[in-house]
């Protein structure tokens, strides 16, 4: 039978789950992110990196919406189709199923690891004022729900021995998978993570890197990422993306990345940087 009767059907291409296109954002008379695009596929760990003020949190920035693009937007494949992220206020962009962590832990300190999960499960209660005084069956179901989330995030994520301590009373490492879990409590479809490393020691970083693997693998959520740890980076990531002084220098595979000589000169500069991005890729 002749080929050209029967061609191969193209496959559809997948719709990202997060597009950016030409963002750039002007504080006074600083440029600090200029004409950046990227796609985040649904189902990858994406990450940025740079050198100190390359715009890589205030891209996070302008995502959950703390900033406002100058110009650009930011398109987000939501519960309930497309949606244009850069309308939206900030409160709203938890319930699109949008989670984020912060390079300084923002917990309630005087609050156990449960309770501190509980509030942030809180995004996802659809219960009003009145229903939550009068405890009623809408509210306690939801209340129900909200333990059962959190108890399974703890378990998950190994915190067993932690659930009812006092945030305050933590070591640092257990403090950051906290607040990895309380994001993990609004059951996100995308989940920021700024600086997931940062004030951990080599051991804790090995074992965030196990985490963020888990949460990709087994609950199948969307990581977007900002890291300054090479070996992290290089062991999680699909896809990375380098900035320097608000605009994009290189994006692909970590082994693309850091072969780039853009991305070696202005990010990864030193020898032992370098030999130890291609150790973890090779």
């Amino acid at each position: 039978m002749n080929a050209a009767m029967n061609p191969t059907p193209v496959q559809p291409v997948p719709q990202p789950l997060l597009s950016a296109r030409q963002l750039s954002v002007r504080f006074g008379g600083v440029l600090a992110v200029n004409n950046v695009s990227f796609d985040v596929q649904q189902g990858e760990v994406f990450t940025l990196i740079g050198p100190n003020g390359a715009g890589k949190t205030t891209v996070f920035n302008l995502i959950s919406r703390i900033y406002t693009p100058t110009s650009g937007e930011i398109d987000y494949l939501g519960p309930q189709g497309l949606i244009r992220l850069t309308e939206q206020a900030p409160q709203d962009v938890a319930g699109l199923g949008i989670a984020r962590t912060f390079q300084n832990i923002e917990l309630f300190e005087h609050a156990t690891v449960l309770h501190n999960l509980l509030i942030g499960r809180h995004t996802q209660r659809k219960t009003g004022l009145w229903q939550d005084l009068l405890f009623t069956r809408t509210a306690r179901e939801a209340e129900l729900k909200a333990r059962e989330k959190a108890e399974e995030v703890i378990e998950f994520l190994d915190l067993q021995h932690h659930r009812d301590a006092m945030v305050a009373g933590l070591p640092y490492g257990v403090r950051k998978v906290v607040e990895v879990a309380r994001a993990l409590c609004t059951e996100p479809k995308l989940l920021l993570l700024d600086e997931p490393s940062s004030g951990l020691n080599v051991e804790e970083t090995e074992d965030m890197a196990f985490w963020i693997q888990d949460i990709k693998n087994d609950l199948g959520i969307t990581v977007l990422m900002v890291e300054h740890d090479m070996t992290l980076v290089s062991k999680v990531s699909d896809r990375v993306l380098a900035m320097n002084q608000g605009e994009v220098l290189a994006m692909g595979t970590p082994r693309e990345v850091q072969s780039d000589p853009g991305v070696i000169e202005a990010y990864l500069g030193s020898v032992d940087d370098v030999s130890s991005l291609r150790r973890q890729t090779a």
